[in-house]
């Protein structure tokens, strides 16, 4: 049933009030091909009775719809000179500061179905082997991924891949050493995927509760916002990470002309970014308006 142009306003504004996904003009197909199954199954007969259902939903509908709108795709150590400035760089620094604190933290936002967080938590123990000797056990490293869809994190909680999704960039190296084959699947081997919580999550909600980070993985995502909501998660983002932290974004992406609480840095080949040397969080008003961009494969993509 296509979707008519005030079903489809509506539909998209109920979403990024509760979502931050900005779903730009021309994408009918898209909220149609997704939403269509969950509108029957919802005894609604066009989208705007769904919408009708959407305001006076308790949550359950609404997530359905949020995680419909999500298709999460992502792939192993996503942008090989990243991931190599990572290894070079930032995880013996991790590792060193392993050795003077209790715990160091990595937050993966938008974690998508887990493959990021493991990435890095490889990374980390490819390097704490490496050093060998006197170096921190591997549980001095706490990682946490956070994504909006419910489906992701059942995903990357139960670190199940198919070989489809192990095709899409892992090392034969790092999957001999940190998966078991189990029928058609491969699963990360609990030592590893202890290390991780997982769960759901909207960068739309205060992060109070998340703790202290040394660094946070926030790739691909912000581009798709609004540039109020952009401004509001890089001053929480900020409000996270400890003062030598790093924090990653997206290639094409940057906090300039949102907030002054970052300077960036760069890593290897990497561009990353260290809270400013002023400390605090001042977010810019006024930033341009970008054009809206259609919803990638995945709104918390990795």
């Amino acid at each position: 049933m296509a979707i008519t142009p005030e079903e489809f306003t509506k539909i998209c504004q109920f979403i990024h009030e509760h979502s931050g996904i900005l779903i730009g003009a021309g994408k009918e197909y898209l909220v149609e091909n997704r939403l269509t199954v969950l509108m029957v199954q919802n005894g609604c007969e066009n989208f705007m009775q769904l919408h009708d259902k959407l305001l006076k939903d308790t949550g359950m509908l609404r997530t359905k719809v949020i995680d419909a709108m999500t298709t999460n795709e992502t792939l192993w150590f996503r942008d090989t000179s990243f991931f190599t400035a990572l290894s070079d760089f930032v995880v013996p620094e991790l590792i060193k500061k392993a050795k003077t604190q209790p715990k160091v933290r990595i937050w993966s936002a938008a974690a998508s179905t887990g493959q990021e967080a493991y990435s890095v938590t490889m990374l980390i123990d490819q390097g704490l082997k490496k050093m060998g000797i006197g170096a921190p056990s591997l549980d001095k490293f706490q990682v946490v991924g956070t994504d909006i869809s419910p489906s992701s994190i059942f995903i990357a909680k139960a670190g199940r891949y198919s070989q489809l999704a192990i095709s899409r960039g892992m090392k034969p190296e790092f999957l001999e050493t940190y998966f078991e084959k189990k029928g058609m699947a491969y699963e990360i081997k609990p030592e590893l995927r202890k290390l991780i919580e997982f769960k759901q999550y909207n960068l739309k909600d205060s992060y109070t509760s998340l703790g202290q980070f040394d660094f946070v993985l926030c790739r691909n995502v912000l581009i798709y916002f609004s540039d109020e909501l952009k401004r509001d998660i890089y001053g929480k983002i900020h409000g996270v990470m400890s003062p030598t932290a790093y924090l990653a974004i997206g290639a094409s992406e940057s906090p300039r002309g949102y907030t002054n609480a970052f300077e960036q840095v760069m890593v290897g080949g990497a561009a990353l970014f260290k809270p400013s040397a002023g400390g605090a969080a001042r977010p810019l008003p006024g930033a341009r308006t970008a054009a809206v961009r259609p919803m990638p494969s995945s709104l918390q993509q990795r």
